[in-house]
């Protein structure tokens, strides 16, 4: 108990000035601290750590080594932890993350959307030819009553402008559903980047298949146009989203095969960031698409209508991504 009386002589009012620093900072930020307060709080911090350090050295009192423990970890958050809250990280993602990494990713881009075309023009091919493919290509789970059996009026009346059902089946239980079920497949899709990102490709050539089956069913029964409206809606904002989890994949497959003059690990330490931003961004997309397909495509009851507002769509998202840079900031968030 002297040796802790003494080893406290000289060093206690440091301790409690930071302590009372810490303390404001933690109730309202460093907004009340003073500029010649906000100088001393790092010096303070280090002048306590290096006294914790003595006092573990010399085994002093337990009480006296626990507080302070506690006080250099709350004061290294405070001069070492971020400044940023949780909302301000989320809007800085969406002002300059997201589409800087998306402009990154041109070339990639390019190839998961080549990838989605080969496949709708395979899949509208095979079913044009001969419908008996349909059944092969498109799962049951996604046909449901939709396939070569179906006429053209029941396309029309219980699929393309069917009535919308409600508020909560729309906007919570079907928007929901939507959310859960392609973001899933665009995780998948980007994840599968690792394996060298052939299963990226082939995986979005599949979901090319099956929308170029689709366009076949309803180019066979005179529908056509009206079925392209009814997927721009929110197909657009969805096709995107899933191009851009693939772009991700693409990232990912690349540094993995190219390392180039940096480790495979390095590579994916220093590209990996750019890779998940297209992946983050590309889900939240995807929850917009969810709103979109779930509530409003069938709430919006007119081709022409549908067709502009995906073209609207279409026309926001590339002034977002082209001309959303956030400043300075915009080259390292790239």
């Amino acid at each position: 108990m002297l040796r802790s009386a003494e080893f406290r002589k000289g060093r206690e009012t440091a301790w409690r000035t930071l302590d009372d620093f810490v303390s404001r900072v933690e109730k309202g930020g460093v907004r009340n601290l003073s500029a010649d307060e906000l100088q001393q709080l790092p010096l303070l911090y280090r002048a306590t750590a290096s006294s914790l350090s003595v006092a573990r050295s010399i085994a002093l009192d337990r009480n006296l080594i626990l507080y302070l423990e506690n006080l250099v970890l709350r004061a290294f958050l405070v001069v070492y932890g971020s400044r940023t809250g949780v909302l301000e990280a989320l809007g800085r993602f969406l002002r300059r993350g997201f589409p800087a990494a998306v402009r990154g990713a041109l070339p990639h881009i390019a190839l998961a959307t080549a990838a989605i075309v080969a496949g709708v023009a395979a899949g509208f091919l095979l079913i044009e030819a001969s419908e008996a493919w349909f059944n092969a290509l498109v799962p049951e789970s996604m046909s449901g009553s939709r396939g070569p059996a179906s006429t053209a009026a029941q396309l029309r009346d219980r699929e393309i402008f069917a009535p919308w059902p409600g508020f909560v089946e729309s906007f919570v239980v079907f928007a929901n559903f939507l959310f859960r079920h392609n973001s899933t497949i665009g995780i998948m899709t980007f994840g599968l980047g690792i394996a060298g990102g052939v299963p990226t490709l082939l995986l979005l050539g599949y979901q090319g298949l099956i929308l170029g089956a689709f366009l076949a069913l309803h180019y066979n029964r005179g529908l056509l146009l009206d079925f392209v409206g009814w997927i721009t809606i929110h197909g657009v904002t969805e096709l995107g989203a899933l191009i851009l989890c693939g772009a991700g994949g693409l990232v990912i497959a690349e540094k993995i095969l190219f390392p180039g003059r940096y480790t495979r690990l390095d590579n994916l330490a220093k590209q990996g960031t750019a890779a998940a931003g297209l992946a983050a961004g590309a889900v939240l997309m995807l929850f917009v698409a969810g709103i979109i397909e779930g509530g409003f495509r069938q709430l919006i009851g007119n081709t022409p209508a549908r067709l502009t507002f995906g073209f609207a769509t279409g026309v926001l998202w590339l002034v977002y991504f082209c001309y959303n840079r956030g400043g300075a900031g915009d080259e390292s968030a790239a």
